[in-house]
């Protein structure tokens, strides 16, 4: 299994463009965040406003700049239009780090209803699939186009009630493969980052008799996420799990 250390964190994004999603909160936020500090200018999608415009505030303080795109992921015209627009003021994406996820109910699968596997999979997998679709020519007209997809373990563990987010999770890590793959030839490098178990809404949601204080918080993650999408970065086609601190073959 090839293992290989992320770049340091520095001013590696002055002047690049980044597109952060789920921004408003966890690890989004931090990230986008973290991006900012870099020197990016970020491109923050998320639905809540507010949590947006908090995170615009601390992104002027660090003296960068932020553009704000209130969307809903399930949105698949809306994604084309941040695209198109994206086009029209950069030309370019350097770099995309597509975090927004749900986790949807734990349950048995044949509990899960239709209608709540649908929309699980709607944001986790189909989302991402347009983000790819509405952002690839723009990350191959970037001199270092970098994306990185956050996907968790529970692709692999599939754990018992737990069968629709992995399967979704599972998805995302067999649709980055098979892009970074077709990638190889460019100078497009596309990675999976997997978090393991931070201290968010999300979490709190599935372990809800865990103690958040025993938890990493996003802000400590975040460093080694947006190491992903920068353009030192020549790793392509792997996983970085941020337990063990290394790249590893999807």
């Amino acid at each position: 299994m090839a293992k290989t250390k992320a770049p340091l964190s520095n001013k590696d994004l002055a002047g690049k463009v980044v597109l952060v999603t789920g921004a408003s909160r966890g690890l989004g936020y931090a990230a986008a965040r973290e991006a900012a500090a870099r020197g990016a200018h970020v491109v923050a999608v998320a639905r809540t406003v507010g949590g947006l415009e908090e995170l615009d505030d601390e992104i002027q303080d660090l003296g960068s700049s932020a553009t704000l795109v209130p969307l809903d992921l399930k949105d698949g015209a809306a994604i084309d239009r941040l695209g198109a627009a994206i086009f029209e003021r950069w030309g370019a994406l350097d770099g995309l780090i597509a975090n927004a996820a749900m986790l949807g109910t734990l349950s048995p699968l044949p509990h899960i209803t239709p209608e709540e596997f649908d929309k699980v999979m709607a944001i986790n997998v189909t989302a991402n699939y347009r983000l790819l679709r509405s952002m690839d020519l723009l990350l191959r007209q970037a001199d270092a186009g970098r994306a990185v997809f956050v996907s968790s373990s529970s692709a692999r563990s599939a754990r018992p009630y737990w069968g629709l987010y992995a399967a979704s999770k599972a998805a995302v890590d067999a649709m980055v493969k098979s892009y970074a793959g077709e990638m190889d030839q460019t100078s497009v490098r596309t990675n999976l980052f997997y978090p393991g178990a931070m201290r968010t809404a999300m979490r709190a949601k599935a372990v809800p008799g865990e103690d958040p204080d025993t938890l990493t918080r996003p802000a400590e993650i975040a460093p080694k996420l947006v190491d992903l999408i920068s353009p030192a970065l020549s790793v392509n086609g792997k996983l970085f799990d941020i337990r063990t601190g290394a790249f590893e073959e999807i």
